[in-house]
């Protein structure tokens, strides 16, 4: 049988005869090709509730399990979505003589025969056995939101877990549940520093992961202070997280409330997705978070929300409904289910939409490349207040203006015909038409590893003389990690902060991941050096550059 490193050696030699012959076909410099390598893959972008939007901190057990019982029999869990996550104010910042949690027993009594009230595992044994995935919310400072603003219920201090870091998630891990929440409001009161104290709470998830042998999904929300793209992507080591990137798109619009005049805006939504727009960040797991959806909440039209929830698919971050799913309308489920835009949201790559044009102001073409070779999806982006006409070009979105392509409407679920060189068509005021496009690929410039290919502690790989193809450009990297485990390596990109990059294990064999990376020198002048830290058995063959 052969070991991890001579299983390597095998892929690098077929590797290696792939180069030579392809040097045989178009001489010196970067070669020109498309990679047979097996993506490998990676986490998705989580789907779900969250109870914030449409409760504030009034969540208690009733209305948790009535959120759970709708999803998962209104087609929503079917499409995908998983997690139901309480937000802030399921807990009052009361802990005992050993610093444990105490939760009110009368919100979150027993559910079933034999359940102990106040225990959290008993509404995660609920959400369970709906089929579905529990996620629960804390604050990284003392003090939780509720000190800083309650929206509807008393403030209470103390609703934060710092002091608590690695006693609250192990006991997260304990009840059972999946994902947690890490909010802002305490830090931020404090003047924490976040990346060292996501990083110091990455850790104690770790850890609890570690004892418990249970996964704790990690969401930092810290509202885009302090710049979360540049440091959040697998911060403290974990191999999967997203992070938001903005503040909220609206305060809750609680029913019979004090607040359920307020209205969800296009506008707000705008905002969130522009400052959500860090391509570079999103990738191998790690996922920008523009914030909740508010689809089906007051203030947004049908055509709005389909715009919304568009606009999210193209992130690609998590798809999250703020919105009461006991009150969901045809029309709103519709949106929220609809399969081939979730599966733009879900793709394989993990990659974030980017800008290819601005034909005019407000007129605007995002791409995302997906997984099968020579298919994008394309949102054309109409801002303005009439109705205008958008075009792009293939040669934009990477692909083979001379190739045949065709063009599908993702809404309307409708073929739209062939494209040649371009496509254009009219689109309505403040509204998107979201299309699948698929041509031929363009080639890939091949740049060989220079030198040992092994990342280690002290050691870098490091390729120059990159051309640009486009200032963001995509980037498949061909590695190896004969670990059982993912490994984690840096990348700096013409000397710019560093991102993280997960690599999860190829058993030996030769595999991609795919990221995207600003190339902002022009010619054949960017430099992607690969740092190894913690990189164990990675080794790095190649990078191909579209």
């Amino acid at each position: 049988m052969l070991r991890n490193e001579d299983r390597a050696n095998v892929s690098f030699a077929r590797a290696r005869f792939m180069v030579l012959a392809l040097a045989l076909i178009f001489g010196s410099g970067p070669l020109i090709a498309q990679n047979a390598a097996k993506q490998v893959a990676i986490p998705l972008p989580p789907m779900g509730w969250s109870s914030w939007n449409a409760f504030s901190n009034t969540v208690d057990s009733q209305i948790v399990m009535a959120q759970a019982k709708a999803m998962a029999s209104n087609g929503m869990a079917k499409a995908g979505y998983q997690y139901i996550n309480i937000d802030e104010g399921w807990w009052l910042g009361q802990r005992d003589a050993g610093g444990n949690i105490v939760v009110d027993a009368k919100a979150w009594p027993a559910i079933a025969p034999g359940e102990k009230p106040g225990d959290m595992t008993n509404i995660v044994r609920y959400i369970h056995g709906q089929g579905l995935k529990a996620g629960i919310y804390t604050d990284a400072g003392k003090d939780g939101c509720g000190t800083v603003g309650p929206d509807l219920g008393p403030g209470y201090p103390n609703e934060g877990s710092e002091g608590h870091y690695e006693q609250d998630f192990l006991q997260f891990a304990k009840w059972g549940f999946d994902y947690v929440k890490v909010d802002w409001c305490g830090g931020d009161k404090e003047n924490l520093d976040p990346a060292v104290q996501y990083a110091e709470i990455a850790r104690a998830i770790a850890r609890a992961e570690s004892i418990t042998g249970h996964r704790l999904y990690y969401s930092i929300c810290n509202w885009g202070k302090n710049s979360p793209a540049t440091w959040a992507p697998g911060v403290g080591g974990v191999t999967a997280d997203v992070w938001r990137t903005g503040g909220d798109i609206v305060a809750p619009i609680v029913a019979n409330t004090k607040n359920a005049d307020r209205r969800a805006e296009l506008r707000e939504v705008f905002r969130e997705f522009d400052e959500a727009n860090h391509p570079e960040a999103e990738h191998t797991g790690f996922y920008n978070d523009p914030d909740m959806m508010v689809v089906g909440m007051p203030g947004l039209t049908d055509a709005q929300n389909r715009v919304h929830m568009g606009l999210w698919a193209m992130s690609g971050g998590p798809l999250l409904v703020g919105a009461d799913l006991t009150k969901l309308g045809d029309a709103t489920l519709a949106t929220l289910t609809n399969p081939a835009v979730i599966a733009i949201d879900q793709d394989a790559l993990g990659l974030q939409a980017v800008k290819v044009a601005e034909v005019g102001k407000g007129l605007e073409v995002w791409s995302k490349p997906l997984s099968k070779a020579g298919e994008r999806a394309v949102l054309l982006l109409n801002r303005t207040s009439e109705a205008t006409a958008i075009s792009f070009e293939l040669d934009a979105l990477g692909l083979v203006d001379s190739s045949p392509t065709t063009v599908r409407d993702l809404w309307a679920g409708k073929d739209m015909g062939a494209a040649k060189s371009s496509y254009s068509t009219t689109v309505a005021p403040a509204d998107a038409v979201m299309l699948l496009v698929r041509g031929q690929e363009k080639k890939f410039a091949i740049y060989k590893t220079p030198g040992d290919r092994k990342l280690m502690k002290g050691k870098d790989v490091r390729f120059g003389q990159v051309a640009s193809r486009g200032q963001v450009s995509r980037v498949q990297i061909e590695y190896v990690n004969g670990s059982g485990s993912p490994a984690m390596a840096e990348l700096r990109v013409n000397g710019r902060i560093a991102t993280k990059i997960a690599f999860p294990t190829t058993g030996g064999d030769l595999g991609t991941v795919t990221i995207q990376a600003v190339l902002d020198r022009p010619g054949a002048e960017n430099e992607l050096v690969f740092s190894g830290g913690d990189a164990g058995e990675l080794v790095i063959n190649s990078i191909w550059v579209q």
